[in-house]
């Protein structure tokens, strides 16, 4: 009974079109904030405000420090291109702390969405982005944001209060902004959902646990980090930057800040993650233990903000992908990664069920889900008070493979998408029922709108033994 309310829901909302976003305005593109006037750029159903500074430039004294006020400026400040990105293999600047803003011609007290990037918490930047569908079909402003990454993002040296967190400040700093600001481009600043995918999903995760992001946001988007995996503690954090410290001979922070920024990018981490321990390919997730994230984000769910939580169905194939494994090489793998426990996971996943190693693989990993993955999604969603529940299937969906469709896309899947997330922005409800601790969730997949059993799917009994 519960399925056919669910997909007679689903199927209605799918249906609908874009919504309209109001009459269109005179067509000003200049905007005055508190730092001073912008001029952004006016399209015939959108504005668009580029390369805002939410936060001062962190350098010099400022590197590894909490993002400080913005100078304030007396003439109109151009905001029709983007800024720099955060520094990261292959371009950047530490002059990165800028955010843009689209919003629909004639908007009006509209909902807020503002998105934090994915990439590993190493690269990424918000003007990635193409937000203009979400925001004119969806009748919403949507914010990008770029925050420090890498060891100059994360990295916890010196005694600063979001030492080994400064990404995250930055984030904080931005919806702060937001707050502020956001009213004279047409939004709504007590109508606020933060929204991430991959490392801007765990992102989410840790400001739902920050007592600084308190009251800066109603309701939160995560897609593809889920908060059930954990960060790292302070004592890893320690070790982390002492290894750093020790790679580049300095004794202190003062000579950290003397160092290029070509010092911190694109560094071969593996003494790194060796010394910090388990942190798998991602050594530089935020640290819990201290004031700024003093608990795990699992922790923070029942507090309960209304929350839509998801994968995609198979989150590591790109990952296995990059390197095939034959079938010889497939016992020897799982025994590398699962030790003596990788008899049962080989015969919980015989290879003749699969294709390929390489496929059998990816199913392991993707319900596993170190990182990302069904398993620990679903134990989000158990941890949640108020969930709406989620996995992309459209295809062979692969980790970022919704994006797309949210960013850019045409087609009735991305209008539907588009429909899911902003009505949820504008009411705390996408159209589904809510998640009701029994595994099943929404199959978001063109024209097949239905709902799975995510724990039999990937056999999430089997992986909470």
């Amino acid at each position: 009974m519960r399925g056919r309310r669910l997909l007679g829901a689903i199927t209605g909302l799918a249906l609908l079109g874009g919504c309209a976003v109001g009459a269109a305005s005179s067509g000003e593109d200049v905007v005055r904030t508190t730092d001073g006037l912008v001029r952004g750029v006016v399209a015939t159903d959108h504005r668009t405000f580029s390369g805002m500074p939410f936060a001062a430039p962190p350098v010099g004294e400022l590197r590894w420090r909490s993002p400080q006020p913005v100078q304030p400026w007396d003439d109109v400040r151009d905001a029709t291109h983007t800024a720099d990105v955060c520094p990261q293999p292959g371009r950047g600047s530490e002059d990165c702390l800028y955010l843009n803003v689209t919003a629909p011609r004639g908007a009006d007290r509209l909902p807020v969405m503002v998105w934090l990037h994915g990439g590993g918490f190493v690269a990424g930047a918000g003007s990635d982005y193409d937000t203009t569908g979400l925001a004119v079909d969806g009748g919403v402003l949507v914010v990008t944001l770029n925050y420090r990454l890498g060891a100059l993002g994360f990295l916890d040296a010196g005694d600063d209060p979001a030492a080994g967190n400064f990404g995250l400040a930055d984030q904080q700093a931005a919806l702060r902004w937001v707050h502020d600001n956001i009213a004279a481009f047409g939004g709504d600043p007590g109508n606020v959902t933060l929204f991430g995918q991959s490392a801007g999903a765990y992102s989410v995760c840790a400001q739902l646990a920050s007592p600084g992001a308190q009251g800066l946001f109603g309701k939160a988007i995560i897609q593809s980090g889920p908060c059930a995996n954990s960060f790292v503690t302070a004592e890893q954090a320690r070790r982390r930057a002492a290894a750093l410290q020790t790679r580049l001979g300095c004794p202190d922070i003062a000579c950290l800040r003397a160092k290029p920024r070509g010092e911190f990018v694109g560094l071969d981490e593996a003494d790194v993650i060796s010394a910090t321990g388990t942190l798998g390919d991602m050594p530089w997730l935020p640290v819990v233990g201290e004031g700024f994230l003093p608990r795990q984000p699992i922790d923070a769910l029942p507090g309960g903000i209304p929350l839509i939580q998801g994968t995609t169905r198979e989150e590591m194939r790109p990952f296995v992908v990059a390197q095939p494994i034959a079938a010889e090489d497939y016992p020897r793998v799982l025994e590398h990664v699962f030790g003596k426990q990788a008899q049962a996971v080989l015969n919980e996943y015989p290879l003749a069920n699969y294709p390929s190693p390489v496929a059998a693989l990816a199913a392991v990993l993707t319900d596993w889900g170190q990182k990302v993955g069904a398993c620990p999604a679903l134990d989000t969603d158990k941890a949640a008070k108020h969930v709406y529940a989620y996995e992309f299937s459209e295809g062979d969906a692969a980790h970022s493979d919704e994006l797309p469709y949210l960013f850019g896309g045409n087609g009735p899947l991305a209008q539907a998408m588009i429909q899911y997330w902003s009505r949820f922005a504008k009411t705390g409800d996408p159209g589904w029922p809510a998640f009701e601790q029994n595994g099943v969730v929404l199959s978001i997949k063109n024209g097949d709108f239905r709902p799975v059993d995510l724990a039999a799917e990937h056999h999430c009994a089997f992986w909470a033994k």
